[in-house]
């Protein structure tokens, strides 16, 4: 049984940071891709980040939208996926999940076909 679950959601002034966790567990294939989404009320959801990774390394994309602020990291040994968050602003306020998905090949191509979420955390960045 696929499971991932967020944390390190939380309240934030402009500016700030915050780290996302993603425990993962179940997801067993050689080569995957995990991602972070984001929506915001009244708003489609998001691609923000996606890293591949497999038993030999890992490749990261960091959407532009907050390219220069948030990067994306992993730990196979906690089988956890990261997303830092830094320089942080009110228009970042969303709920963000964690996903994954199977893939072929060493990329994970784009931010569609993503079949295991989270349940999401809420980031909220206010003065």
């Amino acid at each position: 049984q696929v499971r991932l679950e967020e944390s390190g959601g939380g309240s934030v002034q402009p500016g700030g940071s915050l780290r996302l966790s993603c425990a993962h567990s179940g997801l067993d294939f050689s080569m995957k891709c995990m991602g972070w989404f984001r929506q915001a009320p009244g708003k489609e959801r998001e691609g923000v980040a996606h890293i591949y990774v497999s038993g030999s390394g890992s490749s990261a994309y960091i959407a532009d939208s907050v390219k220069g602020r948030f990067t994306i990291s992993q730990d196979n040994a906690q089988a956890t996926v990261y997303l830092q968050m830094n320089s942080l602003k009110p228009e970042d306020t969303a709920v963000y999940y964690c996903a994954a998905k199977a893939v072929l090949g060493p990329w994970c191509g784009s931010f569609r076909d993503f079949t295991y979420w989270g349940q999401g955390t809420q980031v909220t960045v206010s003065s």
